[in-house]
């Protein structure tokens, strides 16, 4: 029963150390039917088993059908709470720096590029935690000199459309 904890042990630590060295096994686990068998969960239950099993085996007055048991609902337990604790809101908080253009009808921006009554110029919109620049003309058909603030009224053909902001 010791040989079986220690190697669960032993193997979940490895397991936990070859993840965190080589990286995510991308792809290893997609035959299982859902996220809980990431591997980090699993490399979890089984350290978990194999350390619990210990622990119970030398201080707990079990059977070892008991002590199997209560190291078996251990690790699952474990498991779940590293699913629903650290896994799956990492999952959930990932982000992208993409963005669609539509988006920025409505931003504030400020001109970058001196804007002409009929012609381009250039504003600069704050887009997530970065900038981003952007061709414009002015909606209004009035020139925006160079510092001005603006707001997106409209987006066409990749072009924004935008109005001195008062």
């Amino acid at each position: 029963m010791e040989i079986l904890f220690w190697s669960c042990l032993a193997f979940g630590v490895l397991l936990a150390l070859a993840t965190l060295l080589i990286g995510d096994f991308g792809g290893t686990f997609d035959f299982l039917p859902h996220d809980l068998f990431e591997p980090v969960v699993l490399a979890g239950g089984i350290t978990i088993f194999g350390g619990a099993g210990l622990l119970l085996d030398r201080y707990a007055p079990l059977a070892s059908g008991g002590v199997y048991a209560c190291a078996a609902a251990a690790a699952v337990l474990g498991a779940l709470a590293m699913h629903f604790v650290y896994v799956r809101p990492m999952r959930d908080s990932e982000n992208s720096v993409a963005y669609s253009i539509r988006d920025l009808e409505g931003k504030r921006a400020e001109v970058i590029t001196s804007i002409p009554a009929v012609g381009y110029g250039e504003v600069l919109v704050r887009v997530g935690a970065g900038n981003a620049n952007h061709i414009a003309e002015s909606f209004d058909k009035e020139a925006l000199a160079e510092g001005t603030k603006v707001v997106v009224v409209r987006v066409k053909d990749d072009v924004l459309g935008v109005s001195k902001l008062d």
